[in-house]
């Protein structure tokens, strides 16, 4: 039975044309790794350096590696990301639905194009389910390949189950051009009858990306280098369709190290771990953007970019095809660079919640605390070990108070504290200033240096060798009476 031209006709028309449109086409399969993410960014990137469209397509064709709120968890980090889509499952568009299972019924139609068209056929061989959904068999061709039409309808009409298999040529080559791979040609001999539609009527992922591309009017194709092998099988469909073939871009693998490629299975982190484990959003995203692309003329020594500047700078030409190896130490770097840019309003909102696991106190200032940890700490999680002190004052070593750079030792340190504790007890206020300038003159009226006194004051307040303020700050912080109750303890602990 012809197939109805009609239908094919008012598809080509609802595609939107004359701008950059690209997709970001997750599986909702549980997490977002880093190299799911670093797609989607360049994706969105891509359309928003051109002034273009930017699309979520949900693809839930392989219905038995779903993962319930998977979906959720990719909404909710790409609002995070503020990669936001102009076209998508949540919002519609022109060209949906954006969820590929409920595009179920397009894809028969244009599996059978394609018989029609003579690049497929009907497969009525038993084969199992594993070999169906990735084509990968060993054989030499395959009988049904040769079926006359006469013979194919028969099966049809006895009702066998069939799969659609492209037909790939026997002989010559195809050529394909990517962005960062340039132009790879492969022998048409070495590619197969890969399965098209499967028996339960839904595609393969081969075959849903390229229908749904083009009939949501995708220009740019983003994916990682792993599909690089069936980009001649793609070019074959768009040919065999009449399709323009869109502009790809295959990303090489973020690897963990020289040899092995990031994996969840392995430990390494999605994006929502990098969140948990204390990194801004904006950091991991600046970091990530980096892995596989580096800005070019006068931003080519540039590494700190907003997600505005990234979308200015971004240039596809910049993508390398070498795969890029995921240092922490290097993100490390780049989310402490985010934390000390925060306006210290913002800083005290997101380091608060990390300051109260440890600092339950409410009479502790959080934002006081917050203060002292902007220039020194590199995760938000790094907050609770280097302020649980506030809490309770841990039980340190005598020893902590011999200082040879501070010139302290038990001795003098016995000597500081019996005269900072009188001095600290009149203060009329107890204020930053007053503490300070207190601790100076007394000081100069002992005839040592600052540190000389400050080093045991902050000891006996702090009970830690390395703490995020200087005796000052942290007296202030702790209020008067808590801070003459650690100095006598101090004392008593240097009496033995």
């Amino acid at each position: 039975m012809a197939l109805d031209r009609k239908f094919f006709e008012e598809m080509e028309d609802r595609i939107p044309k004359g701008k950059v449109r690209t997709r970001f086409a997750p599986s909702p399969t549980g997490y977002m790794h880093v190299g799911n993410l670093r797609t989607a960014l360049y994706t969105w990137l891509i359309a928003r350096h051109a002034g273009g469209a930017f699309l979520l397509r949900i693809e839930d064709t392989d219905q038995g590696r779903l993962v319930e709120g998977a979906t959720d968890v990719i909404y909710r980090t790409m609002a995070e990301c503020g990669l936001t889509h102009d076209e998508g499952p949540d919002i519609g568009g022109p060209v949906g639905p954006y969820i590929q299972s409920e595009r179920r019924g397009l894809y028969g139609k244009y599996a059978e194009l394609l018989v029609e068209k003579g690049a497929a056929y009907y497969c009525f061989c038993e084969k199992a389910e594993s070999e169906e959904d990735s084509g990968n068999f060993v054989r030499g061709d395959d009988p049904c390949r040769a079926m006359s039409p006469a013979e194919v309808e028969a099966q049809l009409s006895s009702g066998k189950p069939y799969v659609i298999r492209q037909r790939i040529p026997h002989e010559g080559t195809t050529s394909f051009h990517d962005v960062s791979f340039g132009d790879i040609t492969v022998e048409n001999k070495t590619l197969d009858d890969q399965v098209l539609l499967k028996r339960d009527g839904l595609p393969t992922y081969n075959f849903a990306n390229v229908v749904d591309d083009h009939l949501m009017g995708i220009t740019h194709v983003v994916r990682g280098s792993e599909y690089l092998s069936s980009a001649p099988k793609y070019n074959l469909l768009y040919e065999a369709f009449g399709w323009d073939i869109p502009t790809y871009v295959h990303c090489s693998p973020v690897m963990r190290d020289q040899h092995n490629k990031m994996s969840k299975r392995h430990g390494d982190p999605s994006y929502e771990d990098l969140i948990a484990q204390g990194y801004l959003t904006a950091a991991v995203l600046n970091y990530v953007a980096l892995l596989g692309w580096a800005p070019k003329g006068e931003r080519s020594e540039q590494e700190i970019f907003s997600l505005a500047e990234l979308v200015d700078a971004f240039d596809i030409a910049g993508i390398s095809k070498s795969p890029a190896i995921f240092d922490m130490a290097k993100l490390d770097y780049f989310n402490a660079t985010y934390l000390r840019a925060l306006p210290a309003e913002e800083f005290a909102a997101v380091a608060k919640p990390y300051i109260r696991q440890s600092v339950k106190n409410p009479a502790i200032d959080t934002a006081a605390v917050a203060a002292l940890l902007q220039a020194r700490c590199e995760k938000l999680t790094d907050i609770p070990e280097k302020v649980d002190f506030f809490d309770a004052l841990p039980d340190y070593d005598v020893e902590f108070f011999t200082n040879k750079k501070s010139k302290t030792d038990s001795a003098v340190s016995l000597e500081m504290l019996s005269a900072a504790l009188p001095v600290l007890e009149a203060l009329p206020t107890w204020t930053t200033e007053a503490i300070h300038d207190a601790l100076i003159d007394l000081a100069v009226s002992l005839g040592v240096k600052n540190a000389t006194l400050m080093w045991p004051v902050r000891i006996a307040a702090a009970g830690k060798l390395v703490t995020p303020g200087g005796a000052v700050e942290l007296c202030c912080i702790l209020g008067r009476e808590e801070t003459l109750r650690r100095l006598r303890l101090g004392m008593t602990k240097l009496r033995g």
